[in-house]
């Protein structure tokens, strides 16, 4: 048997080798990212902004601790988020792309929370500004049990009540 029908063999069922599977995974993951990141960038530059706009001098204490937060959480999030595309081209050529997947994963998922974080600070900081705390907070509240719902219960509940697949021959 030679590698190509081997490496087959372990693929899936279609005929799919485990590297075409990697491939595909890794290519399925950057373009994920790439409907993260313009969210998250246009967060961040509208944060950068704020503290060079008149009113942002105005700010209570507990809303310059908001923006912080907020701040903090999309500079990390696009960090999170633009680390596979930055380690796959410091990696270029190395032949560990199962590696560089297992690793964009994890750092996709805690860009994605950590986003969710920011989205939720931010939400919390204009509400509170533009209304007052009290409507602030049950609207972020709501946001946050939205992104929770939509970004993770559902999945995991998906998940708990779907019949695993062996990781070799996982397609989704």
């Amino acid at each position: 048997m030679t590698y190509v029908q081997a490496s087959r063999r372990q693929g899936g069922s279609d005929g799919e080798s485990r590297k075409e599977r990697i491939d595909r995974e890794l290519i399925e993951l950057l373009n994920e990212l790439r409907v993260a990141l313009p969210g998250v960038q246009f967060l961040f530059a509208f944060l950068l902004v704020v503290p060079f706009q008149q009113r942002g001098a105005d700010l209570t204490e507990f809303q310059r601790d908001v923006y912080f937060v907020t701040l903090l959480a999309a500079a990390v999030a696009t960090g999170l988020l633009i680390a596979p595309a930055a380690q796959h081209r410091v990696l270029f050529r190395q032949h560990d792309k199962e590696n560089l997947l297992r690793r964009s994963h994890r750092s996709a998922f805690a860009g994605l929370l950590v986003l969710a974080l920011a989205i939720c600070s931010a939400v919390l900081l204009v509400t509170d500004v533009v209304f007052d705390l009290t409507q602030a907070w049950i609207t972020t509240a709501a946001v946050a049990a939205l992104l929770a719902w939509w970004w993770i219960a559902v999945p995991l509940w998906q998940r708990g009540h779907k019949r695993q697949d062996d990781p070799e021959n996982d397609r989704d």
